[in-house]
């Protein structure tokens, strides 16, 4: 049960007992990002588009550091504080994936770390 944890400092360190991501088999289990500035670990402003932007950037940097991109992710989960807040979190998340997306779900949950509106996982592969 070989795994290789993956950190950068181009995305926002972990902000509990969790990795930025987890290598196994060649597939990069990427946790939640949130939309925290890598450089300052403070929350950006600007409401839901500017955190979705964030946070798909952050998860960028996660995947370029684990050796792999967008275009290999397969399967995403979305986690948002308001479902009225879908359409533009929508048109953002599809800027970033090609013809082929990845799977995913989207679920409006009550509250999120540090009451952010947005938060995105990812599996990829290698």
């Amino acid at each position: 049960m070989n795994h290789k944890v993956v950190h950068t400092d181009k995305a926002p360190a972990a902000i509990g007992p969790y990795s930025q991501a987890v290598i196994h088999n060649n597939i990069v289990y990427c946790s939640g990002q949130i939309p925290l500035n890598p450089d300052s670990m403070e929350l950006v402003e600007g409401g839901v588009e500017a955190q979705t932007r964030r946070v798909m950037e952050n998860i960028n940097e996660v995947l370029l550091e684990a050796g792999t991109n967008f275009g290999k992710v397969i399967k995403c989960s979305i986690f948002l504080d308001d479902m009225n807040d879908f359409k533009m979190v929508n048109q953002i998340y599809g800027e970033y994936f090609g013809e082929n997306p990845p799977a995913r779900e989207t679920v409006a949950v009550e509250t999120l770390p540090k009451n952010v509106l947005i938060e995105i996982s990812c599996l990829a592969y290698i």
